[in-house]
């Protein structure tokens, strides 16, 4: 037997996991020898059935899976800074997009319209700029995400609470052949024939944090596999984000919660972006509509308050002066052009170009 074949083997093996693995390949030398000194009543499956590595590559050559183990180079390196990660993965597509960078979105499986549509866009943005989105393919947020994101042109990735061949939910198995045509991949640690049930959705979220740089909360009710994601990605030291939602509303609470104890508050894909340093975004013009379509980056008034901005800097005061604006009128033209990254504010009530300009 190979290491790779002890591996999957001991994935099949029922409650037998990386930590304890690790002790009998010290004791032992190898999975191999450890496989092979391991007592006859352990060497069963969680169906108390025989273990057949033979059977699970059959399987795995029939509906087109790849099984990775942790000793194959392919093995996403994010993965082993779980305490116990998983002995294999289960793919189904490609996991090129893991070597680039990673953010999960994750929420709740009955979203409101204002969650949908951000959790949409969000991923939209991120994959747009290269940004590989993670999610757990369940309905509601899950879905809203794989789906913005294969609008971005990026690629996604589920990872399933099941065995890939017990896939679950099945509305979503369109969307899964799409994420995998688009250069994404459905993966899972179960071997075939597991179905999903109370522990496999844990296990399935430490996963979806690992693999991820962040972990973005998309609304969350205070009890939820979302926030458990969550902590899972901060004992991980992943970046924990949170879009906010309404204070009165119940799908908003566990969002508003992280944020209240230190979650990062998002808006968008641009705060992400921001705050991870992601640097590949896509140069302007290819942001921009076309040029007959486009809207006016800055109002005639913008416009107006930029062209008398000297290189130096100058005072809203004396921008009044100059422009004729009232001064409220000056102070509200220099805020959302800060936001618009065209004007740094300076001491003493100044404004002046960034400094990259």
């Amino acid at each position: 037997m190979t290491e790779r074949e002890a591996h999957i083997a001991f994935n099949l093996a029922d409650r037998i996991g990386s930590v304890a693995l690790a002790k009998m390949v010290a004791a032992c030398g190898s999975a191999a020898a450890a496989w092979n000194a391991l007592p006859a009543e352990m060497k069963v499956s969680r169906s108390g059935g025989e273990i057949d590595v033979a059977r699970e590559l059959a399987l795995a050559k029939r509906y087109g899976v790849d099984i990775i183990t942790a000793v194959d180079p392919e093995y996403p390196a994010r993965l082993k800074d779980c305490k116990s990660y998983p002995l294999c993965l289960y793919v189904k597509g490609s996991l090129e997009a893991l070597k680039g960078r990673t953010v999960a979105i994750v929420g709740t499986r009955k979203p409101s319209q204002y969650g949908l549509d951000h959790a949409f866009l969000i991923a939209k943005g991120l994959a747009e700029r290269g940004v590989c989105v993670i999610s757990g393919l369940a309905v509601g947020i899950d879905a809203a995400s794989h789906k913005g994101a294969l609008e971005g042109g990026g690629a996604t990735i589920g990872v399933l609470g099941s065995a890939i061949d017990k896939f679950y939910p099945d509305a979503n198995r369109g969307l899964a052949r799409e994420m995998i045509k688009s250069h994404g991949a459905v993966i899972s640690q179960f071997p075939f024939g597991r179905s999903c049930d109370a522990t496999t959705f844990p296990i399935r979220n430490e996963i979806v944090a690992a693999l991820s740089e962040a972990v973005v909360a998309i609304e969350a009710p205070v009890k939820s596999g979302t926030l458990i994601t969550c902590r899972d990605a901060l004992d991980l030291g992943r970046q924990v984000m949170a879009l906010p939602g309404r204070v009165d509303s119940r799908a908003s609470e566990g969002c508003l919660d992280l944020i209240h104890d230190g979650a990062l508050m998002i808006r968008n894909a641009d705060d992400i972006c921001r705050d991870l340093g992601v640097k590949n975004l896509p140069p302007p013009d290819e942001l921009a509509p076309a040029p007959e379509c486009a809207a006016p980056r800055y109002s005639i008034e913008e416009s107006i308050i930029m062209r008398e901005v000297p290189l130096d800097g100058i005072s809203m005061e004396r921008l009044a002066e100059k422009t004729g604006l009232a001064p409220a009128k000056v102070s509200a033209l220099c805020m959302g052009l800060r936001l618009k990254d065209a004007l740094r504010f300076l001491p003493g009530n100044r404004v002046a170009f960034p400094r990259s300009k």
